[in-house]
């Protein structure tokens, strides 16, 4: 006989073990992947975000903030697949006038605290190693010669890595790489412009420097949207631009039947914005109206497309075969009724007469008299 304890723990052991199979298989997955606020069956459209940054760079706005922001607001419509920023040399280059005032100020308020003019109320915190400075020029120095070289040590390694090495390397400096990349936008002052590039590629972007010529920017990006619709990896076009030369690729994305999104400034009311499905102004991006409007913008796009497939469309060559295999329908059920009819017929007078070859003697002296 199997004792009582030990049954309850060989119990106990199966349904540890269908626990941890359904686990394995997939079913505490499923239930931790379920977004309450989305329906069952529901279908997110792929979104892609192109970036003028010829027409509309980030000027007094961090560069990284916007693209967060816009990030933010392109997920609104659904998934985001694809986030691409075309600019010439000079647009990366370019520093504004107010990054350059800001840095005039910044560099003046640190000398008077180097020499003790103004004292600072907290010293200076290093977000590497978080060590503390009483000036802001012992930190940068910190910076300069501990994290810099660090972090060129470890992108040299990287880049002379080839196949799993390269891949190993990558997934063990990500986390230090991307803690060195933020404390630098603070710290330190950029080499090239005011770090547009670094920061949107910071933020998730796709950047590409193009020629100085002024259409370059916009025939690039125009082509990378054509050939995006052609290869159907995207449902919803978002466009950052105030360009008019955007029209003819608005449209043919809603002759597609793609969603077409514009953000650009308040003020400029113009073709672009008319052409497109809905559009934005900066001010709502960035004080977040424009993620509490994309909510009714994509529920009238879900009922469009319910009329969409609801309305009669007429196609010639279509209907002109639905109207002959009516038409022949028709006259084979009058035949086969006409058939029917005389089949009726035969059969009543085959059943009161017989059969035509056979006589009756009794209509013969009928007949006869």
């Amino acid at each position: 006989m199997v004792s009582i304890p030990k049954f309850c723990r060989f119990f106990s052991t199966i349904e540890t073990y269908g626990a941890l199979r359904n686990f394995h298989s997939g079913g505490c997955s499923r239930t931790l992947n379920k977004n309450p606020n989305l329906a069952p069956n529901e279908k997110l459209f792929r979104v892609g975000l192109f970036w003028d940054l010829d027409n509309k760079p980030p000027n007094s706005i961090a560069p990284y903030v916007v693209a967060t922001k816009l990030r933010i607001t392109a997920a609104s419509f659904g998934v985001v697949r694809h986030m691409v920023a075309y600019g010439n040399s000079h647009t990366f280059s370019n520093v504004p006038r107010v990054v350059s005032e800001r840095r005039k100020e910044r560099q003046l308020l640190f000398r008077l605290k180097n020499k003790g003019v103004i004292k600072p109320n907290e010293p200076y915190l290093c977000r590497v190693c978080g060590r503390k400075f009483y000036t802001n020029e012992k930190l940068v120095n910190h910076f300069k010669q501990l994290h810099e070289r660090e972090h060129l040590k470890r992108v040299n390694q990287i880049e002379s890595a080839r196949g799993s090495r390269k891949v190993k390397l990558v997934g063990k400096y990500s986390m230090k790489m991307e803690k060195y990349k933020k404390a630098a936008s603070a710290v330190l002052t950029p080499k090239v412009g005011y770090g547009l590039a670094d920061e949107l590629k910071r933020a998730g972007f796709w950047v590409q420097t193009v020629l100085d010529s002024p259409q370059a920017a916009d025939i690039a990006l125009k082509n990378h949207i054509v050939d995006m619709m052609d290869h159907r990896r995207v449902e919803c076009v978002v466009l950052i631009s105030d360009d008019y030369d955007f029209v003819d690729v608005i449209k043919e994305a809603k002759l597609r039947c793609l969603k077409t999104v514009v953000i650009g400034d308040a003020s400029s009311d113009g073709v672009l914005k008319r052409t497109a499905d809905t559009a934005f102004s900066w001010e709502e991006i960035l004080m977040g109206k424009a993620k509490k409007q994309t909510v009714s913008v994509v529920e009238n796009w879900k009922d469009r497309d319910i009329l969409k497939r609801l309305e009669w469309t007429y196609n010639p060559n279509v209907d002109k075969k639905k109207v002959n295999l009516d038409d022949t329908a028709a006259e084979t059920s009058e035949d086969d009724d006409i058939e029917d009819i005389c089949g009726d017929i035969d059969d009543d007078y085959k059943d009161d007469r017989g059969s035509w070859w056979e006589l009756d003697p009794n209509d013969n002296d009928v007949a006869s008299r």
